[in-house]
């Protein structure tokens, strides 16, 4: 009898044991849900109101206008873009690593142009469409914004229909190409600002012109080396003046050497260095036909003397 009792003793101990952890666990989650559920009350009370959106800027004159995307969805970055005169909504541009694409409603639509284009490279450093002849365009390769991770090109691509076909017409050591311009009288003449090989030195560099529709290519404007031509342009009043630009720059995967002190260009017929300043520049005067005479000037990053951009300023020929 009493071996019954203390096993019943016993029993009911280690059930109480049990029990009772078991009860204050199950009670415990409640009382923090209700302590948690005080807590947001109490934070909600105090929390201030949302505020409203500006009034003035509900009440401007932008407020029904949004930005939005006119595609294409992924073409890479955009240094090169054209419109074409008397077609208004006619556009091309090139990717830097997407070849190039063109749009004949505005930018509703795009149809890439060089996905075809066999050996072509797809980074597209500068596009020009001629003003006499809007069917002709000429794209350089190579973008000559250059970074650690940049897609190199190999040369002057051209299409005399609009961009449904393409030819390969030389340069093909550039590299990266900052700047194509074309006669806006002549769609034959064409010129290109070669910055060249952005990670050592080469000798296909500088300012080139075609006289042929790109046949033939002859350097008419050259520092050296490790220097290259950045920008071009026309005068607008006189196609044939031209200002150029150009930049002394050396790439790595790790660093950016921007200009530098630079030498006397390679002696080339026609053109006189500039002394009576205080800077790197160049003036000449070479013909490109009959009665015709064509002026470049030019000015190094280092005669300005800082880093960047390195194209530099255009001076007034006088």
């Amino acid at each position: 009898m009493r071996t019954v009792k203390l096993r019943t003793i016993i029993f009911l101990a280690v059930l109480a044991m049990v029990a009772i952890p078991a009860f204050a666990q199950k009670q415990k989650p409640k009382k923090s849900a209700e302590s948690g559920a005080e807590k947001k009350q109490e934070n909600s009370q105090q929390a201030p109101a949302t505020p409203a959106k500006d009034d003035e800027e509900d009440k401007g004159p932008w407020k029904a206008l949004n930005y939005r995307l006119i595609g294409p969805f992924r073409g890479g970055r955009v240094l090169a873009v054209s419109g074409v005169v008397g077609q208004d909504n006619v556009y091309y541009f090139g990717g830097v690593a997407g070849g190039v694409w063109k749009t004949t409603d505005g930018g509703l639509n795009w149809k890439p142009l060089f996905d075809k284009q066999k050996d072509a490279s797809p980074s597209i450093g500068a596009l020009a469409v001629s003003e006499s002849d809007p069917n002709v365009i000429y794209v350089g390769t190579g973008e000559a914004c250059i970074r650690g991770n940049i897609v190199g090109g190999n040369g002057v691509y051209k299409s005399i229909d609009a961009g449904k076909t393409w030819k390969f017409v030389g340069l093909p050591d550039t590299h990266a190409i900052g700047r194509l311009i074309v006669n806006p009288k002549n769609p034959d003449i064409a010129f290109v600002a070669a910055l060249g090989h952005p990670f050592g030195d080469n000798e296909e560099r500088g300012v080139f012109r075609t006289r042929d529709g790109g046949k033939t290519w002859e350097k008419v404007l050259y520092k050296d080396a490790k220097t290259g031509a950045i920008d071009i342009t026309f005068d607008p009043s006189n196609a044939n003046i031209l200002f150029a630009a150009l930049w002394q720059a050396r790439r790595t995967p790790w660093s950016m050497d921007s200009g530098g002190p630079g030498k006397r260009p390679v002696p080339v017929r026609g053109w006189r260095h500039d002394l009576e300043r205080n800077q790197s520049a160049w003036l000449a005067r070479n013909r490109s036909g009959p009665h015709r005479r064509n002026r470049f000037r030019s000015e190094s990053e280092s005669s300005m003397g800082g880093r960047g951009s390195g194209k530099g300023r255009h001076l007034p020929l006088r």
